[in-house]
């Protein structure tokens, strides 16, 4: 399979939400595989992005819409996490110091996306991306200044989405920019994390920060009510998970006897597949394969490649 563009024109274009005093959401629809949220915070002297986008095109789109915004340079840019998704643009910030925990960089320098790996999902262009990891990183948590306005960079401090997640708090404002801690109208997926350890994050440390706007890292802007969204599924998770192993089934043969329900309206469910992967490690206390993983929710898809409207 080649990595040729695929023209899907029925997607709308990305927007730039206002979320007030120089915090905005790029939010791009319709937040499916390899399609990320980021976000852009202008500041006197300079702009801080939150993550790059998956492909040249997206990223130089995501850059002509700062460049909408103001004309000064973008400083920072923060990478949320290590999923190619968030970083892959990376290299296209030539003016910007780029942050992030130091899991992230060790992620992305040891385990970048293999080209094998594209040919699960339908191809897509690219463009030329290189691997560019953030050259500033930290172990617990960053405090990055836009002006006056105080905002906190936090490593979640356990496997959940990924072994190396970080979200940006502001509290003053109430705003948070979740990265794929959250996902809003999709399938949230863990098989580089921990689906019991995404529970904790979200109850433990998001929960009780109360935002009043959440910038998910896929899918629309949200409110709290999301997250407990995103939690329901991941416990339904762990039981469809208990059960299997009681079973004795796998995790593809648990996903294909489960009834998602009100889920299954939610974009990408074959990332049931993949975290039942995870749950099942995660109950076990052993390993996984996400190589198989990712081969068992194609077999899940019908053999087809994962949708890619990238």
């Amino acid at each position: 399979m080649s990595t040729t563009d695929v023209d899907h024109p029925e997607l709308a274009p990305p927007t730039v939400e206002d979320l007030g005093g120089g915090l905005y959401a790029y939010v791009q629809p319709d937040g499916t595989w390899m399609i990320n949220n980021t976000g852009i915070l202008v500041g006197r002297d300079g702009v801080i992005c939150l993550d790059s986008c998956s492909t040249q095109r997206r990223t130089e789109a995501l850059l002509a819409a700062v460049a909408g915004l103001t004309d000064r340079p973008v400083r920072t840019l923060v990478n949320t996490h290590s999923h190619v998704d968030h970083v892959a643009g990376n290299g296209y910030f030539p003016t910007a110091t780029i942050v992030a925990h130091e899991g992230t960089r060790a992620t992305m320098l040891t385990e970048p996306m293999r080209p094998a790996a594209y040919e699960l999902w339908e191809p897509f262009d690219r463009g030329s991306v290189p691997v560019v990891p953030p050259f500033l990183t930290f172990s617990d948590e960053l405090t990055l200044w836009v002006d006056d306005l105080r905002c906190e960079l936090r490593y979640v401090g356990r496997p959940a989405h990924t072994t190396n997640d970080s979200y940006l708090w502001v509290p003053s404002r109430g705003v948070l920019y979740a990265g794929d801690l959250v996902f809003h109208g999709g399938t949230p997926f863990c098989l580089a994390g921990s689906v019991t350890g995404l529970i904790e994050v979200l109850t433990a440390q998001i929960m009780p920060l109360q935002p009043t706007v959440i910038v998910p890292g896929h899918g629309p802007l949200a409110d709290l009510a999301v997250v407990g969204d995103v939690v329901a599924y991941l416990r339904f998770v762990v039981e469809v998970a208990r059960a299997g192993i009681a079973a004795g089934l796998s995790p593809l043969d648990a996903a294909r006897e489960t009834d998602l329900g009100a889920f299954a309206a939610w974009s990408d469910p074959e990332r049931i597949v993949g975290n039942l992967h995870r749950a099942y490690a995660d109950l076990r206390g052993d390993r996984m394969d996400p190589l198989a993983a990712l081969l068992d929710m194609v077999t899940y898809n019908g053999g087809r490649p994962l949708t890619c409207r990238a």
